[in-house]
């Protein structure tokens, strides 16, 4: 977590208002369009001397942004955050593996010009700032390959799963240092000081879901021993997290790392969170012992009731935070003491209900979970959060015309990032919003960017701009107005006015090429 959003975005300065409908409160600085079908972005910096360079002009610290995407990754210098420059990349040509189909970005018509075979997807890239290390996780799907079939099943592609270690030292010159096949190969994250990796996901393939593994609803956890970058230990053995669907092994999508150390692992029927390091008591074994990324020690956490998600297993959580500490938001001492946790629900339908009865963003207290409830959770016996406030652009406003059902298939929460007390939220073609959670019960919308043509997947915020990996316009550098710092000091919502017919026809047009993955019941987009 990083200071109050607000404190460096806030600033009342003059800017060009957006087009009418297109945003509120923000103002757009730069598109970079060459970052098309980005997924996730990423930032290092660079300190006088560090890794043997100074490439901070007049001894500053350069700043980093770090692109990924199908097109592989990409790094850009921030030293002016208004024109992000170019600095090297490493292709999705270069990330191919011996059988992996050619890359092929032709447009194909059957796709409505979506590419064919490409490096995917690595959602929520993670980076080693201190060793300057970027972790690229490979989806079995890149390269046209498949969850449903093993590495090696006939299909015209590998279908190979695992993550890539990228040597960033000097980020002009990027370096290919090793790749770790792995059963997992969705998300990537780093565990204590990214001394260790845990990779997850996506839907397990059909041997997969068979004894011995009973991987049924997806796979679990896979932990990568990473001390030496270059010869990174995995251990595909002793998969993490099993059993987490009410007693069942099913997808752990994402970890996220909160400031004590806690690891909140969200997926198929809830989060859960561990401590993957030091002695704490087990609430599961009831004794005090050793945690480690290996056998991590369950903390708290469980699935979300069926009146927030609309089914009766937990929900499908796609990541989550828990602001903890001096840097958690104002407004409700919960926040400081880590008893609330932010969950992103991934849900598209059915499309009449789509951001509606599911796919929203929660606020749930931890109260009731501190002894192992999830790990104990059944399906006769079901344990479930307490959600202390939610929200969403269609509860919320008229944004999403109800009559337009085909278009929730572009109307769900995904990745968000956290400053103080300010979210911001990225909801595919609902655009990025901006919300206030100081009131955990009530979060308010203080700003929106939600231009005709967007398919945001992750907005972040770093040192006083908003970055947003768009899948249709590329990398957007934004910018809060001072309007959205009064909307915030006022509590207004800030409203959005129905979908333009442009945004609407758009949005047509995009359903026809991207589709929920039918293997994870209608979550996470892929081509047609």
């Amino acid at each position: 977590m990083r200071g109050t959003a607000l404190s460096a975005l806030g600033l009342a300065l003059v800017f060009a208002a957006p087009a009418a409908g297109q945003g509120k409160n923000v103002q757009l600085v730069k598109t970079i369009p060459e970052g098309k079908w980005a997924t996730a972005i990423n930032f290092l910096e660079y300190r006088d001397g560090g890794h043997g360079h100074d490439r901070g002009a007049g001894g500053r610290t350069l700043d980093v942004m770090v692109v990924t995407g199908r097109f592989g990754v990409k790094t850009y210098s921030l030293a002016d955050p208004t024109k992000p420059q170019l600095l090297d990349e490493i292709s999705s040509e270069r990330l191919k593996l011996p059988g992996d189909p050619d890359v092929d970005f032709t447009p194909d018509p059957a796709k409505d010009g979506d590419p064919h075979s490409t490096f995917w997807q690595n959602e929520d890239m993670d980076v080693d700032q201190d060793r300057k290390l970027i972790l690229i996780s490979r989806d079995p799907r890149s390269y046209n390959g498949t969850t449903s079939n093993e590495p090696g099943d006939p299909n015209g592609a590998t279908n190979i799963a695992g993550v890539y270690i990228v040597d960033a030292s000097d980020p002009e010159a990027l370096r290919l240092l090793a790749f770790q096949q792995l059963p997992t190969g969705h998300t990537t994250t780093c565990i204590n000081g990214c001394r260790w990796l845990w990779t997850g996901g996506p839907a397990a393939t059909n041997k997969q879901k068979q004894p011995p593994l009973n991987w049924t609803f997806g796979r679990p956890l896979i932990a990568t021993d990473l001390s030496d970058p270059r010869r990174p230990r995995a251990y595909p053995m002793q998969p993490i997290d099993l059993f987490r669907r009410d007693g069942v092994t099913a997808y752990s999508h994402d970890v996220q790392v909160d400031d004590a150390g806690v690891a909140w692992v969200s997926g198929d029927g809830g989060t859960r969170g561990y401590w993957t390091d030091g002695r704490h008591y087990d609430p599961v074994a009831r004794r005090n012992r050793d945690a480690s990324p290996l056998n991590p020690v369950p903390y708290a956490g469980g699935g979300l009731p069926q009146t927030v998600t609309n089914d009766a297993d937990g929900g499908f959580e796609h990541n989550a935070e828990r602001p903890i500490g001096r840097d958690a938001p104002r407004g409700d001492d919960r926040y400081k003491r880590g008893e609330l946790l932010l969950i992103t629900e991934e849900d598209f339908g059915p499309a009449a209900e789509g951001c509606s009865k599911q796919g929203m963003f929660s606020i749930a207290s931890l109260k009731g979970s501190y002894n192992g409830e999830a790990w104990k959770s059944t399906k006769t016996n079901p344990f479930r959060l307490q959600v202390v406030g939610t929200w969403n652009p269609y509860k919320q406003e008229g944004s999403r015309p109800p009559e337009d059902f085909p278009l929730a298939d572009f109307c769900s929460a995904h990745y968000f990032d956290v400053e103080g007390s300010i979210v911001s939220y990225a909801w595919y073609g609902e655009g990025t919003r901006f919300l206030d959670i100081s009131d955990p019960a009530h979060p308010r919308q203080i700003a929106y960017w939600r231009p005709r043509d967007t398919l945001v997947w992750a907005s972040y915020m770093h040192n006083g701009y908003v970055y947003t990996a768009d899948h249709t316009r590329g990398i957007e550098v934004l910018k809060l107005t001072g309007g959205a710092k009064a909307a915030k000091a006022a509590k207004r919502e800030v409203v959005a006015p129905p979908m333009s017919a442009k945004q609407r026809s758009f949005l047509w047009s995009m359903s026809s090429q991207l589709k929920g993955d039918p293997a994870t019941a209608g979550l996470c987009f892929l081509t047609v």
